[in-house]
C-alpha cells in the first residue's frame, strides 16, 4: 500500500520559512517524480514544484528563487524548502508521486502565512 505523509506545515510571519517533508513508503521512490502542488481557499490545486527521479526541478513562476524542492531517495523522502514566505503562500500543501499509472498524493499539510 502506498502512502505518502507530510509534514511540516504551520503557520509563520511573512519573510520567515519552513520546509516541508514528505516520506514516501510503499513504491520504488527513486523512478518516481515528486511534486508539491498546493490550494489555497476558493483556488484550483496548482503545481508548486516538482523533482525528477534524475533531479531534475521545476517551479511555478511565483516561487522561484524563494522555493527549494530536493528529494533523499535513500530516505524515501522528498522536501519543499519555502523562503520568504508571503501571506498568498497560505494554502494545504500535497505531496504527489508520478510514474505510469495512477498518480499517489498526501493527505495534505496545513502552511498559513500570517501576521
Amino acid at each position: 500500500q502506498v502512502q505518502l505523509v507530510e509534514s511540516g506545515g504551520g503557520l509563520v510571519q511573512p519573510g520567515g520559512s519552513l520546509r516541508l517533508s514528505c516520506a514516501a513508503s510503499g513504491l520504488i521512490f527513486s523512478i518516481y517524480t515528486m511534486n508539491w502542488y498546493r490550494q489555497a481557499p476558493g483556488k484550483q490545486r496548482e503545481l508548486v514544484a516538482g523533482i525528477t527521479s534524475g533531479g531534475r526541478t521545476n517551479y511555478t513562476e511565483s516561487v522561484k528563487g524563494r522555493f527549494t524542492i530536493s528529494r533523499d531517495n535513500a530516505k524515501k523522502t522528498v522536501y519543499l524548502q519555502m523562503n520568504s514566505l508571503k501571506s498568498e503562500d497560505t494554502a494545504v500543501y500535497y505531496c504527489n508521486g508520478k510514474f505510469r499509472g495512477p498518480d499517489y498524493w498526501g493527505q495534505g499539510t496545513q502552511v498559513t502565512v500570517s501576521s
